[in-house]
């Protein structure tokens, strides 16, 4: 099976060359901003993935956790390379140094998230679930459960949890039943919860579950939630751990992929009731749970193009080796990477592969200057991250599952076959357009609260800015070619927003929610790609012994430019010509037609 080899030099030139990762002086201590540390955290989380996590994905694979006498068991290797990653203090990489954390950037742990995610996503989905209970309770929480909780959540001693979901209660959070009872200082937690990841295991001493529920005298639907910190053992003042609460793992799920992460069923308050504590205030949980959510989302899009790197590297080595066939222009049998079908499949999964890192990179970035000093910085990248968690969700995992797709594809027959393990990849991913909300969820959220709600003002901020860098692109000879491609792009979804701003109807618009995010995704891709292509052209001619990088990183530039970004003119065309069905009426009629 093909072991994960990190693509460090890739990573290095968007965080330093393109984005400017030393540039974020109004957010960070300059210390933590020094280029070396950066690339020695960077070469560290290589050899880590590379020799720890990689060897171990498998092997989670085979053997899954495993539930038995009421106890989780996690694969074979997890619990020691857990003890490794916490040792090597990779858990507190962004958290807040009051708690123990080491407050470096978010592009550079998108960069470690992103390494982790493609050695062995089933391990990683334990530190992305604490990382985001980090976040909630340090966004909200009393000074008390701060001081009490975070410091061991932060070294990875204890994990985090987020509980949703319940059997009548999926994506919609105002079907929740889960009721807390307050008592004294603290309050009683009764209900069930399902699909919670690593709600259960064996690699730490507890488990910190941040859990929804509805008070007695809650107002109906999602005003009336509220957000309980539920320890798996209760915690003494002395912060030694007490009692087991009452927490029940029911069963755990036997799923497509992901097979070692365990995701569980929990009952909460099968006897006298689970102790939690009230984080932030009564009936606004779910305002807290996304800041959770919205961490979460960020990472799953990391996941989608992380686990196709690995999908995409898996392939090229198979087809580097395998021989079938002569190819077009040989007269002898050479491996199929020279047939060209399979050439320039390879070729436009590595570039989608870079587009999304780009895109996520960038929108790291976005996160991390909303901690500017500089208010008009920080309210500009408040809404350009909020505006870009939902596409960069959706965008890159259904372009990583897509990719995992086409990997076993240029297996052929053995790609079918779980030995080679590709499969496995393709398995893994097809969760990642599903959980943390679908694709049709992010798409929701990207037309209804990002672009209809403040009549497409943040959209029409990035369009100009998108404007600027086209002005300055077409000064070179060079670029203008992909200049114009982009600027055709740009057009077309200044058309479709426009349109379906204007819409009268809203089933009209909705029903081309996802069409827009696509037609966003592609845009975005190649806008960064064209300002990509900026930074290859001035350092040409400055940087001889990186000239063959440059120059062969701004043809595959051009290549993804020029072969996919133009798929934003066939979307626009589907979003403004379908006027054919305008309510659920409509379709109904056409899909009872047997």
């Amino acid at each position: 099976m093909q072991c994960y080899k990190a693509p460090l030099k890739d990573i290095q030139f968007l965080l330093h060359d393109v984005l400017g990762y030393n540039s974020l002086k109004n957010c960070y201590d300059p210390e933590l901003l020094d280029i070396e540390l950066c690339n020695s955290v960077l070469e560290e989380c290589a050899k880590f993935t590379e020799s720890v996590l990689s060897p171990i994905n498998k092997v989670g694979d085979q053997q899954g956790s495993t539930f038995l006498d009421g106890k989780v068991k996690t694969a074979e290797g997890f619990k020691e390379a857990y003890q490794q990653f916490i040792n090597a203090g990779w858990n507190g990489l962004i958290s807040s140094p009051d708690f123990g954390g080491q407050g470096l950037p978010i592009m550079l742990s998108a960069a470690t998230e992103e390494m982790w995610h493609a050695a062995n996503m089933s391990f990683t989905l334990c530190p992305l679930l604490t990382r985001g209970a980090i976040e909630a309770i340090e966004f909200a929480a009393s000074h008390e459960l701060k001081d009490k909780y975070l410091p061991n959540m932060i070294q990875g001693t204890w994990t985090g949890t987020m509980n949703l979901t319940e059997p009548q209660a999926g994506s919609d959070l105002s079907a929740i039943k889960t009721k807390a009872i307050k008592e004294d200082n603290h309050y009683k937690i009764f209900g069930q919860k399902i699909y919670i990841t690593y709600g259960d295991h064996d690699l730490t001493d507890n488990i910190i579950h941040l859990v929804l529920a509805r008070l007695p005298d809650a107002p109906p639907g999602i005003k009336g939630i509220s957000l309980f910190l539920v320890p798996k053992y209760l915690v003494n003042d002395d912060g030694s751990l007490g009692p087991l609460n009452d927490i029940k793992t029911v069963s755990i799920e036997h799923k497509l992929g992901i097979h070692a992460s365990p995701t569980c069923v929990l009952s909460y308050g099968d006897r006298e009731g689970a102790i939690g504590y009230l984080i932030g205030e009564e009936n606004r949980g779910i305002e807290i749970m996304f800041v959770m959510m919205n961490a979460a989302r960020f990472s799953v899009g990391v996941q989608g193009y992380a686990i196709a790197e690995m999908a995409y590297q898996a392939a090229y080595s198979y087809t580097k080796e395998r021989k079938q066939g002569i190819p077009i222009g040989s007269k002898e049998p050479l491996p199929i990477l020279y047939h060209p079908d399979v050439a320039q499949s390879l070729l436009g999964l590595r570039l989608k592969i870079n587009a999304c890192r780009h895109l996520s990179y960038y929108a790291a970035k976005m996160l991390d200057l909303r901690r500017s000093h500089d208010d008009n910085e920080k309210l500009f990248s408040s809404q350009r991250s909020d505006l870009l968690t939902p596409i960069v969700k959706a965008f890159c995992t259904e372009i990583g599952n897509s990719i995992c797709y086409e990997s076993v594809q240029l297996f052929g027959g053995m790609g079918f076959i779980e030995e080679t393990g590709v499969a496995q990849y393709f398995r893994d991913a097809r969760i990642t357009t599903i959980y943390e909300g679908t694709t049709g969820i992010q798409a929701n959220d990207l037309l209804g609260r990002k672009i209809l709600r403040d009549n497409g003002n943040a959209i029409q901020l990035l369009f100009k800015e998108i404007d600027d860098v086209l002005i300055e692109t077409k000064k070179y000879e060079e670029l203008a070619t992909i200049a114009t491609i982009v600027e055709e792009a740009l057009t077309d979804a200044r058309i479709s927003c426009e349109h379906l701003i204007s819409n009268p109807s809203l089933y009209n618009k909705y029903s081309h929610a996802k069409d827009l995010l696509m037609m966003l995704g592609w845009l975005l891709t190649g806008w960064l790609s064209l300002n990509e292509s900026l930074v290859c052209l001035s350092k040409i001619s400055i940087d001889e012994d990186m000239h063959n990088y440059y120059s062969q990183k701004l043809r595959g530039l051009t290549y993804y430019i020029i072969q996919f970004v133009p798929q934003c003119s066939s979307i626009k065309k589907s979003i403004v010509n379908n006027l054919i069905l305008n309510n659920h009426t409509d379709i109904n009629d056409l899909l009872s037609q047997q």
